[in-house]
């Protein structure tokens, strides 16, 4: 399955000056134990964003330009088509893990998404989820993961 796994300030904002414009302990650990055992898929601007590879996961690099030095656990792939070649071989889930330009290209693939929905207007963000990214979605959950954070989760109708 190909899931969609985001965080979200009031407006849709998903980073600022290349990272994440928050820190909430709880959706990093919420992240972690969603994603681990699994393969995420990242653009490379957000590639840079990690120290080393998400360890216990594949990590795959979508890149057209980027070379990367080998390392265990992680794929440099050049385009959708390759990803969605290599999900089909996968015996665990794919999480889109962004940026934006990412999220905007499988938004077609996605048949999940995990949204957490952050209390805060970020002033000056600079990248967002697709417009109308939930539109054929369906709200199926929401979980409280810390006092001011909720995870939703939505199904392609």
């Amino acid at each position: 399955m190909i899931i969609g796994i985001v965080a979200v300030d009031r407006n849709g904002a998903i980073g600022k000056d290349g990272k994440l414009p928050w820190h909430y302990s709880a959706d990093m650990k919420h992240f972690k134990e969603t994603t681990t055992g699994h393969a995420c898929v990242m653009g490379f601007k957000t590639w840079l964003t990690l120290k080393q590879p998400l360890p216990n996961r594949l990590n795959i690099v979508l890149s057209r330009q980027a070379e990367l030095e080998p390392q265990d656990s992680v794929l440099v792939v050049r385009d959708i088509e390759s990803v969605l070649s290599l999900a089909e071989n996968l015996k665990c889930d794919l999480f889109v893990i962004g940026g934006e330009q990412v999220y905007r290209a499988f938004l077609p693939y996605i048949e999940k998404w995990l949204v957490t929905e952050v209390p805060v207007t970020v002033v000056g963000a600079d990248a967002f989820a697709p417009e109308g990214y939930l539109a054929g979605f369906q709200l199926e959950k929401s979980k409280k993961i810390d006092d001011d954070l909720a995870v939703s989760f939505y199904t392609r109708k």
